[in-house]
């Protein structure tokens, strides 16, 4: 055998093998993002649902609460703001994530007061609708809950694969950037006080 010949074979074996795990990386990486920006859909799709559900909502209020206008319409304004509101599922930014997280804070806010508003309407406590409706956007935000909860398993799935070493050397070299999780909302970690 040729002298020459032993080290074309090793430069062959060792970028056969430098190939192999880079496309083995790339693929991997590839599908793990696609996870997660596919269970990204599932979370817009939860966020869609309430943002439907709250024009019947507000609809079945209304004929009841006339002098709550103003929160009625701070609910429309916060709807707007937080449908309008998109991400690119492809490029998931942390930044990206808290302008959603604020439009979709403030509607749960207009939300909030809406219902709190409710209390001074018997009548309407006790509207099969209104109850109806008010039972579907429960069940809405705890479906948003576990999506978001989901998107984030996937997200850190992906996160730790592309920053384990050798993957952080293939990552950058792919230019692969780390994607942001879902946060809780400022405050949250502080009980509301509640006084009758």
């Amino acid at each position: 055998m040729k002298k020459w010949l032993i080290p074309i074979i090793v430069i062959a074996v060792i970028g056969f093998w430098a190939f192999s795990k880079a496309t083995g990386f790339y693929n991997k990486a590839i599908v793990l993002k696609e996870d997660a920006t596919g269970q990204w859909s599932k979370v817009e799709s939860a966020y869609q649902r309430r943002a439907d559900l709250i024009p019947n909502l507000v609809a079945t209020v209304k004929g009841y609460a006339e002098h709550e206008k103003g929160t009625l319409e701070a609910v429309i304004k916060a709807r707007a703001a937080a449908t309008q509101t998109k991400i690119d599922p492809s490029n998931i930014t942390p930044e990206q994530l808290a302008k959603f997280q604020q439009a979709q804070q403030g509607l749960s806010g207009a939300l909030s007061r809406l219902l709190v508003s409710v209390e001074r309407y018997p009548e309407l406590k006790a509207n099969q609708n209104f109850l109806e409706l008010q039972s579907q956007l429960e069940g809405t935000e705890n479906r948003i809950k576990v999506e978001r909860d989901r998107f984030n398993d996937k997200v850190k799935e992906y996160n730790k694969f592309i920053k384990v070493f050798p993957n952080n050397f293939f990552a950058g070299w792919f230019k692969m950037k780390e994607m942001g999780y879902f946060k809780a909302d400022a405050g949250s970690e502080k009980a509301p006080k509640v006084q009758f």
